[in-house]
């Protein structure tokens, strides 16, 4: 293997550097077997998560997630990522093995054409934005490992600067969500869902055992709103912080309504999931919250905050239920948001990689080089 210092000089990333080619080999499936060791090799093979408990929401219940886990070798340097596939997504083991079968890295000599590479892969075919984030997740980090840095620091981020994040109640009965509440002590802020006409019903539980700020999500539960607005004024004497995608989508005019009117900040999510949404959103929102799973990865997601800070909106980083992969590659970005919501890896029972710390509430960055993870 080329020591790091040449092979950045190779690249064109020290001075006098000129660039070089590599014999590329392309996408290849689940059997990991590769084809030469010089150039830039793709892997995939799906997994499945166990959610330590049943997860309800206004629209479902699942107990498991699908996954895609990905490699990018090159150069004796692995970049790891994840697509993880909630069924709302529309993506599927199935999708996401046959788009990355099409994903052919053969015409590209450098990890470090970035932008080229995954201008590339979004125009494959459309959608498909988990598979697309997997890519991403594993180009970055394999990028950032060549570097020696993590990309918090390429980015020229403060780590001190992470906020803290929630940890997400699901629907449920009163005793189980009261016994939820119990196991997340240590965390400052908690995501309540709601939706299934037991809102006051679900804050109460959590208001029996803990004072600790509250943020809901509605995921697009609520149909009036008149209804709605008096909802958010009786939250706010809750002590809930925003309301998360109060009502459907496709209700710009009632949720602009809703936000101009309520007194906590309305915070977009099922709305907006890539870069184009904005032309849908503007005016009818306070905030987005980013995924890396909806906008296609860490690339689009550093592109929308900027976006949603030149529009005076609030940014908040989320996550679906995820392993320490995807959601290391979130934290990241952590430093830029005013919220997060990177508890995925936490919600399941059969995590494989190691990465981003909770202490005390708050994300601690691992000061390691890529997206910062290590395999356990």
């Amino acid at each position: 293997m080329r020591t790091r210092r040449k092979f950045l000089k190779e690249c064109g990333l020290m001075a006098g550097g000129t660039g070089i080619s590599y014999l590329a080999a392309g996408a290849i499936g689940e059997n990991f077997a590769g084809k030469g060791s010089a150039g830039m090799v793709l892997r995939f093979r799906p997994y499945e998560l166990q959610l330590k408990h049943v997860f309800t929401l206004a629209t479902s219940s699942r107990t498991t997630t699908p996954v895609m886990l990905t490699e990018i070798e090159f150069d004796g340097f692995t970049g790891y990522g994840e697509a993880s596939m909630p069924p709302y997504l529309g993506e599927s083991h199935a999708t996401a093995g046959d788009f990355l079968s099409k994903v052919d890295l053969t015409r590209f000599g450098s990890p470090f054409l970035m932008e080229d590479i995954l201008d590339y892969v979004d125009k494959i075919a459309p959608g498909n934005y988990a598979a697309k984030a997997s890519v991403d997740i594993a180009l970055h980090d394999l990028v950032g490992k060549i570097m020696n840095q993590p990309w918090y620091r390429i980015w020229g981020l403060n780590p001190d600067r992470t906020p803290v994040t929630s940890f997400t109640i699901g629907i449920d009965k009163p005793e189980v969500v009261r016994e939820k509440v119990l196991e997340a002590a240590p965390y400052k802020i908690l995501k309540v869902k709601l939706g299934q006409g037991n809102d006051k019903e679900m804050i109460q539980s959590v208001r029996n055992v803990t004072n600790t700020p509250i943020c809901v999500d509605v995921n697009q539960g609520w149909t009036d709103r008149a209804k709605a607005l008096e909802t958010t004024h009786w939250l706010k004497e809750q002590g809930v912080v925003f309301v998360e995608q109060p009502m459907q989508k496709a209700l710009v005019d009632d949720i602009a309504w809703l936000t101009q009117h309520s007194p906590l900040p309305i915070i977009a999510d099922e709305a907006l999931q890539t870069i184009s949404d904005f032309k849908k959103i503007q005016g009818a929102y306070s905030g987005i919250n980013v995924k890396l799973m909806k906008c296609g990865g860490m690339r689009a997601a550093f592109i929308m905050m900027k976006m949603a800070r030149a529009m005076d909106m609030k940014v908040m980083i989320g996550c679906m239920t995820e392993t320490s992969c995807a959601v290391t590659a979130a934290a990241q970005l952590s430093p830029l948001v005013d919220w997060a919501d990177l508890d995925g890896n936490l919600l399941i029972s059969n995590d494989v990689y190691g990465g981003i710390k909770i202490n005390n509430g708050k994300i601690i960055l691992p000061d390691a080089p890529g997206i910062g993870i290590r395999k356990l």
